[in-house]
């Protein structure tokens, strides 16, 4: 086998090398932007719950005026900053956007908690119990796809941050990804609704 040969046969291996790497870093970034779409779909769920759950209260908290609106202005921000990361969850910036308006969100659902027991009648209601209920559905349902998505935002960062995927994954921009992380102790608390 002359010289030629063997160094054009190097050269293919480490193409067909290069190519393998590289369609595996695609493979789990698309597999941590799915799971992120999995997130966004309850979360989508969730944003659609809360208008309900303040009209419903709003009948009877008359004097927690603040509340709603605090939670109304919000669901609105993390709405806002769920559609900027659903475009692009590889954007480490939007995530963190969307990570700060979700704390928000969980904080002023917790006030709205805490009015809501103050109002026995409320409590009572059959369409505050039902959308409650399906209030804390999601919010499982949340936690369960945050899980997903921050395993599959793993496996993706150790990979593109191991020898030799690191070089590829720098030279052909495979971005750190961001994982969808509890920030404050207010949401570290679980929301309660409760009757």
């Amino acid at each position: 086998m002359s010289t030629a040969m063997i160094m054009f046969l190097i050269f293919v291996a480490l193409l067909l090398y290069i190519v393998v790497m590289y369609n595996r870093l695609v493979k789990l970034r698309n597999r941590f932007k799915n799971a992120f779409a999995q997130i966004d779909v309850q979360l989508k769920r969730r944003y659609e719950l809360i208008p309900n759950l303040v009209e419903t209260a709003k009948a009877y908290l008359k004097h927690e005026r603040a509340t709603l609106e605090k939670v109304t202005e919000a669901r609105n921000q993390a709405l806002g900053a769920a559609k900027k990361v659903a475009g692009d969850p590889a954007n480490g910036a939007a995530m963190r956007g969307l990570l700060g308006a979700e704390t928000a969100l969980a904080g002023a659902l917790g006030g709205l908690s805490v009015a809501i027991e103050a109002y026995p009648e409320l409590k009572a209601d059959e369409n505050m119990r039902q959308l409650t209920e399906e209030l804390t559905s999601t919010e499982n349902r949340v936690s369960f796809a945050r899980q997903a998505y921050n395993d599959d935002v793993m496996v993706y960062n150790t990979r593109r941050e191991t020898f030799p995927d690191l070089i590829f994954a720098a030279m052909f921009g495979f971005k750190q990804a961001v994982l969808f992380e509890i920030t404050s102790p207010v949401e570290k608390e679980a929301v309660k609704v409760a009757f």
